[in-house]
């Protein structure tokens, strides 16, 4: 088919997904069946293009002629009021791989799969100490929330202590419709200040931790400004407990729902492995596609030329069911083995803790099925106004 040039193709409101649940809109399939790319418009920000197709998703993702650091420069579209600029996120290679080179040692798959036992250790203290207090519970607050956040911090030399703080400031960070610029901005820099004063105290009584480790690559290599160092630091204390604290009761809502799957995980423990990947791939994680890249050239994707400086998000999710790379695509098949999904990205934006990631997943399903067979959710409550979907509270008996 000869790539569309039509220059007012159809805009649709974009996203399509609802925030009180796991469901991929049928928006996606009608697309990606169709041209595999659609005009949308995001509450703030440009229309851009929506990719939907696997091949087009990692396309975008990895291909040089597809920029992030060019939308400092644009009217982003975006989920928002407030624009977030800067850190690791914002910017291509070179600047993008001499960032991720600095953080990329402690997040090898060695160094992670050295966690497991401790990982393991803390899941089956937060599930002993949720039993002595009895059901009903909240896994969320109880499992889901401080299991990242415990690891991540220890990690990266942040007090665990600290966790109301930089949970509100993280909210902050993924919220959509709460805050207006002013006080996303603002938001944003009290986190930086709190970063500051931690990098203070690294810089005067080092540690064996990461925040060490790149203030030594700051002060000592002179590798990235103060700014990248404090935005870095953010951005993986963020990005470290957020996704994963919300995967867990996504994919305990999931198994729960798909008859069988539970029970059969807590009966066959070593196929947990595959069920985390076929989760990556079935759950969608985020409301709507993620940030935009910018083409750079014209580009032709499906069938549709994308022009030199328009935006595209990929729909990672929608990308993931499609039946061109995935048999039978909307079945939860724990035979499937290890899919090429993109649910942790793909190119130089691959989720630097996509090993932690699934090392905290494959723990939490392992012992959360090992101690409850027979788990039931008695309430979900749903994050709103967030970029992410997932309960904020999940009432759990067994």
């Amino acid at each position: 088919m000869t790539p569309s040039l039509d220059p007012t193709p159809e805009v649709v409101d974009y996203p399509f997904n609802r925030p009180d649940n796991l469901e991929l809109a049928g928006e996606y399939a009608a697309i990606r069946q169709g041209p595999g790319l659609a005009r949308v418009r995001l509450p703030f920000g440009e229309i851009g293009w929506l990719a939907t197709r696997y091949a087009d998703a990692r396309t975008v993702l990895a291909d040089p002629r597809f920029s992030r650091a060019e939308s400092v420069t644009h009217d982003e579209p975006r989920m928002r009021e407030g624009r977030q600029t800067g850190g690791i996120l914002s910017v291509d290679p070179p600047d993008h791989t001499r960032l991720r080179v600095l953080v990329a040692k402690a997040f090898t798959v060695k160094r992670i799969e050295a966690l497991r036992p401790t990982v393991k250790q803390l899941c089956q203290k937060l599930i002993d100490d949720a039993v002595a207090d009895g059901a009903p519970t909240d896994i969320v607050d109880r499992f889901a929330l401080p299991l990242p956040v415990q690891v991540i911090c220890e990690l990266l030399g942040v007090p665990t202590s600290d966790r109301p703080r930089f949970r509100a400031w993280s909210d902050a960070a993924l919220s959509t419709t709460s805050m207006t610029a002013d006080e996303y901005q603002a938001s944003r820099e009290e986190f930086r200040d709190y970063m500051r004063g931690l990098l203070a105290i690294k810089r005067e009584t080092p540690t064996d931790d990461l925040m060490t480790a790149l203030v030594a690559a700051r002060d000592e290599g002179d590798k990235l400004t103060e700014l990248e160092l404090i935005d870095l630091c953010n951005g993986i204390l963020v990005a470290g407990h957020e996704t994963t604290a919300s995967q867990i009761p996504n994919f305990v809502l999931y198994l729960l729902g798909r008859e069988g799957s539970w029970r059969r995980l807590h009966d066959e423990p070593d196929l947990i492995p595959a069920a985390v990947e076929e989760l990556m791939r079935l759950v969608p994680l985020g409301l709507g596609g993620g940030q935009a890249r910018y083409a750079t050239e014209d580009v032709v994707l499906g069938d549709v030329t994308v022009r030199a400086g328009e935006p595209v998000l990929v729909a990672i999710a929608a990308a993931n069911r499609d039946p061109e790379v995935f048999d039978d695509p909307e079945t939860f098949d724990l035979e499937r083995g290890r899919t090429p999904h993109i649910g942790f990205g793909h190119g130089a934006h691959h989720c630097l803790g996509a090993a932690l990631a699934r090392l905290e997943l494959q723990e939490a399903l392992l012992a959360l099925t090992r101690n409850f067979p027979d788990l039931a959710v008695t309430e979900v409550d749903w994050k709103t106004e967030m970029v992410v979907r997932g309960p904020k509270k999940m009432m759990i008996t067994w």
